[in-house]
């Protein structure tokens, strides 16, 4: 049996302080992985998500999407994701949950996905992580490192 395919996709802008927490989060996934060999566990990132992202997580097993919120009490929160053809405009251009829809519209498949709120505290115009920014950052990559180790099948 082999090691179920697993993306992080982090979005958000870096240059606006803790919006940037998703993006910080999967490139310090990449380096956690690829130190530790887990072939098996590949990043992306950008700015927002957009339809043709459905390209991007189709071949997935697993795909976390991470970015920062104000919609936790918590460091982070992780939440279930369904797919939704509900268009929402926000902040970011496409909702994940329609990303998730799309996936199944074009390719036929979908991948078991979440969605991880990383509490923000400040989103001003300022690159790097508040303090808080980078406390949030610490706890989350310890979490997710675990999560993604029980998730891998030991060789």
């Amino acid at each position: 049996m082999s090691n179920p395919r697993i993306l992080i996709y982090g979005y958000g802008n870096p240059g606006r302080q803790d919006d940037g927490l998703g993006v910080f989060l999967a490139e310090e996934v990449e380096k956690w992985a690829r130190e530790n060999h887990l072939d098996h566990i590949r990043t992306e990132t950008n700015y927002q998500l957009n339809i043709e992202d459905a390209a991007e997580i189709h071949d997935a097993d697993i795909v976390i999407f991470a970015d920062a919120s104000l919609a936790t009490e918590e460091s982070f929160r992780l939440e279930k994701l369904q797919p939704s053809p509900r268009v929402e405009f926000t902040m970011h251009a496409v909702d994940p949950a329609f990303i998730l829809y799309l996936c199944d519209t074009v390719y036929g498949t979908i991948p078991e996905a979440y969605v991880l709120h990383l509490k923000g505290d400040s989103y001003e115009m300022y690159e790097g992580l508040t303090a808080k920014g980078q406390k949030v950052l610490k706890e989350a990559f310890g979490w997710i490192c675990s999560f993604l180790t029980s998730k891998s099948i030991p060789e």
